[in-house]
């Protein structure tokens, strides 16, 4: 059975920094894709940043984020992490992992992240 089940969420002040995390289990977690979507009241869901499979690990970052979020994984713990600094009330959203592997899709429950004053 797929789970990805992510934690971290919160709520910040704005400047101030989170570090979610998505546990994966059920399927080969090094071979898969793994993003981070968010999705904001009344916004359509939107890709934050995404990293591969691939020995180097490569990643992608929408433009609203980059600078401020890092993603990374660690193979052996089936883990993604998402780092996000300098947070504003714009990156307010329920942020969702998701798993790209053998052309199937799987998503979190989500976490929430609200940065108010």
């Amino acid at each position: 059975q797929v789970q990805l089940v992510e934690s971290g969420g919160g709520l910040v002040q704005p400047g101030g920094s989170l570090r979610l995390s998505c546990a994966a289990s059920g399927f080969t977690f090094s071979r898969s894709v793994m993003s981070w979507y968010r999705q904001a009241p009344g916004k359509e869901r939107e890709l934050v940043a995404s990293i591969t499979h691939t020995g180097n690990s490569s990643a992608n970052y929408a433009d609203s984020v980059k600078g401020r979020f890092t993603i990374s994984r660690d193979n052996a713990k089936n883990t993604v992490y998402l780092q996000m600094n300098s947070l504003n009330t714009e990156d307010t959203a329920v942020y969702n992992c998701n798993a790209w592997v053998w052309g199937l899709v799987y998503w979190g429950q989500g976490t929430q992240v609200t940065v108010s004053s």
